[in-house]
């Protein structure tokens, strides 16, 4: 919206009205900033595609007890979620390791294809490459490793070792949102891995909490799958902002249970909180923006949308913008 009014101007005919000061003739419009649970129900329905009625408070509340359940029993909640590969723990204690052998990492991926062929895919990408002006092909797991570096084959395994969470196959909701969601996770990886350095919190354990924080919501809608009646979807506002909270709290304990580091636990448990730590702001500061960008790349909303950006600093921005699929 921007500045609304205008400057009266003055002049030497008598009858126009005096000048009016800038303050007084043009206030520029201040936008309270969208709350989470304002974004949270606009990205609920566009994932969920809500399109049938209202569901019964009853049906609602079965929903959420259910959930609610799962949350006080990690264990039965993580079950509806696969498990991150083995290999992975052991390639993240290499990486964590100052004088990173290539050599030794080379022969830890070879263990797993799908990692290998990650690898080769992300180090040969055409934009990575034009980044770095390196050549146009890379042909060998220490040539790749060598190029991405420790940073980016971090996040990289992350990623790769979180998909299958969110690529399940069961329910017709479930097939629809799973993508989205993934989607959605690794926007958040990434915008609070970019914007944690400026709040003096950790760029890696940023980017696992936006991996992680997700994974209670994807066992929440699998529940909304498997409860619901199709001639009546569950989609109050009170229902939503509680499914996010619950999700939020199974995350959490699926976290634990998978042994994940406190400083990741603890920032999902605590992001959106006043007076939270660096690491909470961090992550609830990328699922803010890995939300916006996900609405409005479905043009659900402007870009421009005073509901986006109101309240975003120029580093927030900057993040939002890297947040565009390459593709697109």
């Amino acid at each position: 919206m921007g500045w609304i009014g205008k400057l009266l101007s003055g002049g030497e005919d008598k009858n126009k009205p005096a000048p009016a000061t800038t303050a007084a003739a043009s206030p520029k419009v201040e936008h309270e900033p969208a709350t989470i649970a304002e974004i949270d129900a606009i990205y609920y329905r566009w994932l969920a595609a809500v399109g049938s009625a209202q569901a019964p408070a009853q049906a609602e509340q079965h929903i959420l007890d259910e959930l609610t359940r799962l949350a006080t029993e990690p264990i039965a909640g993580a079950a509806l979620v696969p498990r991150i590969p083995a290999i992975i723990p052991q390639l993240m204690r290499t990486l964590q390791e100052e004088n990173m052998s290539a050599t030794e990492l080379s022969r830890q991926l070879a263990q797993d294809v799908v990692l290998v062929a990650e690898v080769y895919r992300e180090a040969n990408r055409p934009s990575y490459h034009s980044r770095y002006n390196s050549s146009p092909s890379i042909s060998t797991m220490e040539g790749a490793i060598t190029l991405l570096g420790q940073s980016n084959m971090r996040m990289l395994l992350a990623r790769v070792a979180f998909r299958p969470i969110v690529s399940m196959k069961n329910g017709g909701l479930t097939v629809r949102t799973a993508p989205l969601i993934w989607r959605q996770s690794e926007k958040c990886a990434l915008a609070a891995s970019l914007v944690a350095p400026g709040m003096q919190a950790s760029a890696f354990d940023a980017y696992l909490a936006g991996l992680m924080v997700n994974v209670g919501l994807v066992v929440a809608f699998r529940l909304i799958d498997q409860m619901h009646v199709p001639e009546a979807f569950p989609q109050s506002d009170a229902f939503i902002a509680q499914v996010f909270a619950q999700a939020r709290i199974l995350s959490v304990r699926i976290a634990e249970l998978w042994e994940f580091p406190e400083s990741v636990t603890s920032a999902i448990a605590q992001a959106g909180q006043a007076g939270s730590a660096p690491q909470a702001q961090a992550l609830a500061l990328g699922e803010r923006l890995s939300k916006l960008r996900m609405l409005v790349d479905a043009a659900q909303l402007d870009a421009d949308d005073p509901f986006v950006v109101a309240g975003l600093g120029r580093g927030a921005l900057a993040a939002f913008d890297k947040l565009v699929d390459e593709e697109e």
